[in-house]
């Protein structure tokens, strides 16, 4: 596997993460040559929440943001899994290599990943320029794992050509792939205009490409043209300047679509790349969802550390009783955890 390319200059801790090889920087160099057990023991890390990480990531991210994450998402049964199995082909067909994070539903008896997509796409297990991993969505309504950030920032720095995220089906809500992916695909079936109201709730404004799969099923073509009629009324529709999503039809068993999907997606870095400061634009929303998500995430570990869960305990039982009003107890809380 080849290095990847390029990286500013940071700082690294030498006090070691306790995986092997060692210090922080053996751990970068080694993510950097390519090395898949490095780089799946750190996810396990990741997923498990060990804190002592922390340094390494913050060097991650200082040396990260260069290769293409492309965001695959949509309802269950849209065959999202086979769409991302025929992109890896393609890819591969290109010389690129290429990484997937797969977000599965949990088990409600482990909370690990099920329904694995390792087995889905099993025909490039053997492919050492294919690296595939599941990750647990834990409940997250919007269908990323907690920890898929961080475990992007792992995948990043072994300098893949492409990232593909695919995330675990949840209808309208699924719209958490925005804080991650440069390129956001919605996978959806010929299931006709209800398919196409239910984007509408807020899934249709984070889409970069549409994609009807199962194309040669009853009521496909009448989804495109719904689908290219609702687009119109969409905010940046009628913008010049704007990237307008369109509206593909697929058959993923069959491979049949891939290689416009394939154009649409490298048409739309394209726009990335000529229209500098709409991506400035996006990735500065992006960052603001990701921090509010952490600071969210960050308050609530701190929440359940001794005297505060007992405070937080404390102060549901007042709100219960009605002596303590939902905002008064909320500013309670975060005045005690920012302490």
């Amino acid at each position: 596997m080849s290095d990847r390319p390029g990286g500013e200059s940071v700082a690294v801790t030498r006090t070691g993460t306790g995986a092997d090889p060692g210090t922080d920087l053996q751990i970068i160099e080694s993510l950097a040559r390519g090395e898949l057990r490095v780089a799946a023991r750190l996810i396990s890390r990741i997923e498990s929440g060990d804190p002592a990480i922390l340094p390494l990531l913050a060097a991650l991210h200082a040396r990260g943001g260069k290769t293409p994450l492309i965001g695959i998402t949509g309802p269950p049964g849209a065959g999202k899994s086979t769409l991302v199995d025929q992109l890896i082909f393609r890819y591969r067909q290109q010389g690129k290599r290429v990484a997937v994070l797969a977000v599965d539903p949990s088990s409600p008896f482990s909370g690990g990943a099920i329904l694995g997509d390792r087995i889905r796409m099993n025909r490039h297990s053997a492919d050492e320029d294919v690296f595939i991993r599941s990750m647990a969505a834990r409940g997250r309504l919007g269908g990323l794992a907690i920890a898929a950030g961080d475990a992007l920032l792992v995948l990043d720095a072994m300098g893949w050509d492409v990232i593909l995220i695919e995330t675990v089906g949840v209808g309208q809500s699924e719209i958490d792939i925005l804080r991650h992916a440069h390129t956001v695909v919605i996978v959806q079936t010929p299931a006709g205009g209800d398919a196409v109201q239910a984007l509408k709730a807020g899934v249709l404004e984070v889409g970069d490409i549409f994609v009807v799969n199962k194309a040669d099923a009853a009521g496909a073509d009448r989804t495109v043209s719904q689908l290219r009629e609702a687009l119109s009324f969409r905010s940046d529709a009628q913008e010049p300047e704007s990237w307008h999503a369109p509206v593909l039809k697929t058959q993923a068993v069959e491979g049949l679509g891939i290689d416009e999907l394939v154009l649409s997606i490298a048409a739309q870095a394209e726009f990335w790349r000529s229209h500098p400061q709409q991506r400035a634009t996006r990735r500065r929303l992006q960052t603001r969802l990701l921090l509010i998500d952490q600071i969210a995430e960050t308050l609530h570990q701190r929440q359940q550390a001794g005297d505060r869960q007992q405070r937080f305990e404390q102060l549901l039982d007042e709100v219960l009783a009605r002596r303590c009003d939902l905002h008064t107890a909320a500013s309670r809380l975060l005045d005690h955890a920012m302490k």
